[in-house]
């Protein structure tokens, strides 16, 4: 039976040995050095040496003596026999014919290797302060708090306890920290805010619906009566005062867990919640939500502004220049005869005034000209294609009016010094638009571009009309760029805020740039990058004679020959036919049961409340959901009303409580963890390469979280899956963009977030849009930044060195010389900003709009450009480098990637593979479930490819090490995802099922 909160699994896995041991688990836990055998040695009997040596290993490796010293697995025994000399292992029975001898060399081994009891009260109150610490500070649950309890004790050398002991233990702990948090935020809020809070769960007169309900509910469509309901939720959440109790000594990951349950939960369940906790759960709620509407708000008036104001008016000025082509077309061709005319009447001297003009009417009438001259001024707009896009803009008056005065009215944003004047605007314009007429001077004309204020002065008055639309794309632009930002956001707030301060900056520098490899004096680090620039260049000129991949044109730019296609040897061909031929048929939902009875992923599940009791089949209910989640099927096919674990309503019940972004987070970390283990993996790679592509998907509902890109998603609108993939073939994690993404934003915010595995070295992407910002700050934290180049003979190479002679390459550089002083005067500013993305409490995407500028970079975001031209031209030179390796290491594991989504896509087969979320998070879970359902696919595709290729090798089958590198474990036709789902309860054996017969296979 479970104890508590354990399954029975991680109940038997304390108490004792794992059914299996693997040989380098026993070439680690179970050696015995020289100190030991002589220990060992002075027991009588080869019975009594081996029996001493397996309660010593056994101690060692469950952390206690068990209650039969001879319940250890027989490879274990085995080992320790051959240490020993002894060539019969089974003499350990006799071990056993005398009880006490067992207790004795347990108070032996006690002694001797200074192993304490449980009961010690000492090391007991030792270890209850670590739990309270950690319970206080932190909001794990208590599986994890369990778990660093055994630890704690095993790393001290104190015997564990049974598992109740220790469960009993951290159920106190736990209790008295919620109990605290608890009474510490209620009294923090006082009574009447919390009575009003209580009362957001009633249902009011007349409504089916509570009010926090409502409230919860997200912008699900691009509109502007959804922009105003933002705008209403905010003012009613802002109201409630909730964000100005002061909670600064509560930590902040416990009023997040706290958060995500008052979020979650059912207003039925909230209510039933105890007095204190009911309290709590709903201030910490309250908090979190008012960021998120503050987010949601910016989403939608993004939305809105991006889709029916910018993109709507882009598209109609285009259509009118298109249409007007043909009339401009046959007046600039009329226009042409007069000048040309002209010209030649001007040019011939005997012609008098009357002549010349009797000469010019013969060709083109004077209203000829007149009617064309019209034609040119009507459609040419001296301001450019901007000024006829304002133009158009404009005719969206009606749309802009419906809301911005709302906007201005609420006042929800704050500013930089840059965007001060454009809020002003912003604030002053309902008094502009309800008031009366306007001069010039008494507006901001400031803030608007050159063609706005021409368009918005007209006859000494303000247009009303345009000045209302120019200050809308104004905030806008300021918006994207953060020089206006939400207050109290945090995806649309102010980035600069969240940037370490100075006293938090001093007390983690020393570790963070120890982490990465960074001075805080740059001038010797510059020096080294300066000397390793300069040497690549040499290097790849002296190739370049011999390198007829290279060409470089009278232009100076460079053209690289595309690579050349690896061949397939036979031997290749032959093993891939031999090992898919021999993988089990096997269906989708046994995968998942199958690859959780070797890693224990599906334990990692756990109730949004942080609840201490555990529903029994719980890993087959989550199984199901990833099912339904990653096939996009719904549950209906995964649904068995006969089965209590598949029942419709506990179904709902688990998606709502258990499935999360934590969780699904924490359970592909554990199979990321396993598939480093596996030889075969090691074999592909060593984690320290990771690719990052974007995957789209069509979103036909309606939603905020979607974007437009006819490429992508023709008519409709789409999001892309940017996701994460090492040398190992581990999904790694991903980030979920709006639309399709621009510039590499985002591709830093999921590296510095990864789910878990080696930290990545070098990061190959695909020809997407990319800044040297990007390089630079890809280089300040420690990656190699490593796209695949589309466009060579357009890039940019950079140099330090002026004078230095490169032969040919002198021609590519040219005059693009590194500002290496710019880098040294902003170096404080970088480390801090490369702190701040360390230690997460600022996204790169979001520092990134700030250092940009909208086309216009700060100081600092120069200075990371010049440091990132550093980078980029390596990258540049080792791509057109003589030796292919490192350009085709790029190619090979994008290829990878692309075959990844190539499975994907087979998954996530229901509804025309189109996410049907409406809502951010939603989205974001779904394709946290596709990438943890491929995880696992590939996992048991490896572990059974491994274990194939072991087969073959043991039949006398040749098997060549580089044909194995070039394996893959993407491959599918042996799983079935189709159908109604079957889930049998899950199975704690380690046994692969057998192989099938290919050869059979071809007979049948």
């Amino acid at each position: 039976m479970a104890v508590d909160f354990l399954s029975d699994e991680q109940a038997a896995g304390f108490s004792g040995f794992p059914d299996e041991v693997p040989a380098e688990d026993l070439e680690r836990f179970c050696w015995l050095d020289d100190a030991d055998l002589s220990v060992v040695g002075r027991r009588r009997g080869m019975h009594n040496r081996l029996g001493f040596a397996v309660q010593l290993v056994t101690v060692r490796v469950v952390g206690r003596f068990l209650t039969d010293p001879l319940a250890v697995p027989w490879p274990v025994v085995e080992s320790l026999a051959g240490q020993l000399g002894i060539a019969d292992a089974s003499v350990l029975k006799l071990y056993a014919q005398r009880g006490q001898t067992g207790y004795e060399h347990a108070a032996e081994i006690s002694t001797e290797y200074g192993y304490a009891d449980f009961s010690d009260p000492a090391r007991y109150e030792e270890l209850r302060l670590f739990l309270e610490a950690r319970a206080w500070t932190s909001s794990e649950g208590p599986v994890r708090l369990f778990e660093r309890a055994a630890l704690w004790l095993r790393e001290r050398k104190v015997l564990l306890p049974g598992v109740s002991t220790l469960t009993r233990l951290v159920l106190e702990v736990r209790s008295g920290a919620n109990d605290r948090l608890h009474s510490m935020l209620v009294d923090a809020a006082g009574p009447a805010l919390i009575l009003e809070l209580e009362g957001l769960l009633r249902v009011g007169e007349g409504s089916r619906l509570t009010a926090w309900e409502r409230l919860r509910t997200g912008p699900s469509r691009v509109s502007v009566p959804e922009l105003l309901r933002q705008l209403e939720r905010l003012g009613r959440l802002r109201s409630l005062g909730a964000g100005s109790i002061d909670v600064e000594m509560i930590p902040e990951g416990r009023m997040n867990a706290l958060a995500r349950y008052g979020l979650a939960g059912k207003a039925s369940s909230l209510r039933g919640l105890s007095g204190q906790r009911r309290g709590a759960t709903l201030l910490c709620a309250v908090r979190a939500l008012t960021s998120e509407v503050a987010d949601d708000l910016c989403d939608a008036l993004d939305a809105i502004v991006t889709e029916r104001v910018l993109r709507k008016a882009a598209r109609e000025s285009s259509a009118a220049r298109l249409k007007s082509l043909p009339r401009l077309s046959k007046a600039s061709l009329q226009l042409a005869k007069a000048a040309k005319t002209l010209v030649e009447v001007l040019d011939n001297t005997e012609y008098s005034g009357a002549e010349a003009a009797s000469v010019l009417a013969d060709q083109v009438s004077l209203p000829e000209i007149r009617a064309a001259l019209e034609v040119v001024n009507e459609v040419v707009n001296p301001d450019g294609t901007g000024a006829d896009t304002a133009t158009e803009m404009m005719r969206r008056f009606a749309t802009v009016r419906s809301f911005l005065p709302a906007l201005a009215a609420a006042a929800p944003f704050g500013a930089t010094a840059g965007g001060t004047p454009t809020l002003a605007a912003l604030t002053a314009l309902p008094e502009v638009l309800d008031g009366r007429k306007k001069d010039p001077a008494e507006v901001d004309l400031s803030v608007l571009s050159p063609a706005w204020q021409r368009l918005v002065t007209v006859a000494e008055e303000i247009d009303r009309k345009a000045y209302t639309v120019a200050v809308m794309e104004a905030v806008h632009k300021a918006l994207r760029r953060r020089d206006i930002f939400v207050v109290g956001g945090r995806r649309w707030g102010d980035p600069r805020a969240r940037l370490l301060t100075d006293p938090a900056w001093q007390k983690t520098k020393t570790e963070t740039l120890r982490a990465l490899q960074l001075p805080e004096e740059p001038t010797e680090h510059l020096a080294g990058v300066r000397h390793r620039l300069d040497a690549r260049y040499r290097a790849v000129a002296d190739q370049l004679a011999d390198n007829p991949t290279v060409r470089i044109d009278d232009a100076g730019k460079v053209h690289l020959s595309p690579l050349e296609a690896k061949t397939v040897p036979e031997s290749l061909t032959q093993l891939r036919g031999l090992v898919s031929g021999m993988l089990p048929r096997v269906d989708l939902p046994d995968v998942l049961l199958e690859v959780h009875s070797w890693t224990g992923f599906l334990s990692e599940f756990s109730h949004v409340s942080e609840a201490s009791a555990r529903m029994g089949q719980l890993s087959v209910s989550v199984a199901a959901i990833l099912v339904a989640e990653a096939c996009n099927v719904g549950l209906t096919p995964v649904v068995k009303e006969g089965h209590p674990a598949l029942t419709r309503g506990r179904l709902t019940h688990v998606d709502q409580n258990y499935v999360r972004a934590d969780t699904l987070r924490a359970a592909n970390a554990q199979l990321i963890q396993a598939q480093s283990g596996l030889g075969l993996a090691q074999r592909w790679g060593t984690g320290l390469l990771a690719s990052v592509d974007g995957m789209r998907f069509v979103v036909p509902v309606a939603t905020v979280n979607s974007g437009a890109n006819p490429r992508y998603f023709g008519h409709g609108r789409g999001l892309t899956w940017l996701n994460y993939l090492n040398d190992q073939v581990s999904g790694l994690g991903a980030v979920v963009v709006p639309g399709t993404v621009r510039d590499s934003l985002h591709i830093l915010d999921g590296l510095l977030d990864l789910d878990g595995g080696q930290r990545p070295e070098m990061v190959a992407t695909d020809t997407a849009s990319y800044s040297d910002q990007v390089f630079g700050l890809f280089t300040l934290l420690g990656y190699r930044f490593s796209p695949r180049l589309a466009g060579l003979p357009d890039q940019r190479f950079w140099r330090v060195d002026a004078t230095a002679d490169y032969g040919k390459l002198n021609a590519v550089a040219g005059r693009n010389r590194i500002n290496m002083e710019l880098i040294t005067a902003n170096w404080p500013d970088m480390l801090r900003l490369a702190g701040s993305l360390t230690a997460g409490t600022v996204r790169a995407s979001e520092i990134l709009r700030v250092t940009q500028g909208g086309g216009t970079p700060t100081l600092l975001g120069k200075a990371l450009a010049e440091y990132g031209r550093i980078a980029k031209t390596e990258h540049l030179l080792d791509f057109i480098d003589a030796d292919e390796g490192y350009r085709r290491q790029i190619h090979t594991q994008l290829t990878v990637q692309e075959s990844r989504h190539a499975l994907a896509r087979l998954v996530f087969h229901g509804r025309r593979g189109q996410i049907r979320q409406s809502y951010r998070e939603g989205q974001e879970d779904q394709l946290g479930a596709l990438g943890l359902v491929l995880n696992a696919v590939i996992l048991w595709n490896t572990r059974y490819l491994d274990a194939a290729l072991t087969e073959l090798r043991d039949r006398g089958v040749p098997v060549a090490d580089e044909d194995v590198q070039r394996l893959s474990p993407l491959v599918s036709e042996h799983i079935n995802m189709l159908g109604r789902y079957s889930f049998a309860a899950d199975s704690t054996g380690t046994q692969l099922r057998p192989f099938r017969n290919p050869d059979e296979d071809r007979e049948a």
